[in-house]
């Protein structure tokens, strides 16, 4: 049996595999992408909202209002669009799962939240995540009912397909939280 008489210095120092050197840089370079690209802001936020800081208060002195800048308004400030009228919109709700009855179920909540349903069926094809879908100018609409159900996708109708050109259309995979 052969010995290695070379001291520890003269064998030379070992390094990791190249395996492991490119494991660790691409860990570091996912976790600098994922901190570089996450948002601020929160992922929803209510589109019925209004800038309550905007708007001038109804105690001010009339002498001092037209005397303070800070409380006329800029012609850069938009006026907050009008807050949704649940009633006035129409739903047609479908179900593209094998749960019996969810439908019915999700249609409940979309009564007990202010909208009108006109329709529950099965949606036959394939949707990847429940989505609420709009007709052209309904898409403020659409955000909002989205925000009442606690869904996160949001589309444009389909015009090739038997969705509706008037209502909103949600097409549930799942049950909603």
């Amino acid at each position: 049996m052969a010995t290695d008489t070379r001291t520890r210095a003269e064998r030379g120092a070992v390094l990791p595999s190249p395996v492991v050197l490119l494991s660790i840089v691409a860990v570091a370079l996912a976790a600098i992408a994922f901190v570089a690209t996450r948002g601020d802001g929160p992922a929803e936020r209510d589109i019925s909202a209004t800038k309550a800081a905007a708007t001038p208060t109804a105690t001010a002195d009339a002498s001092d209002a037209a005397t303070d800048p800070a409380t006329t308004p800029t012609e850069e400030e938009k006026p907050a669009p009008p807050p949704v009228v649940r009633g006035d919109h129409t739903v047609v709700v479908f179900n593209n799962t094998a749960i019996r009855g969810l439908a019915g179920r999700v249609s409940e909540k979309v009564e007990a939240a202010g909208w009108k349903v006109g329709a529950t069926d099965n949606w036959y094809g394939t949707v990847p995540a429940t989505t609420v879908y709009f007709p052209k100018g309904k898409k403020a609409v659409a955000q909002q009912l989205a925000l009442d159900l606690g869904i996160a996708r949001v589309l444009p109708a389909d015009t090739d397909s038997d969705m509706s050109d008037t209502n909103l259309t949600v097409i549930l995979t799942g049950e909603l939280d």
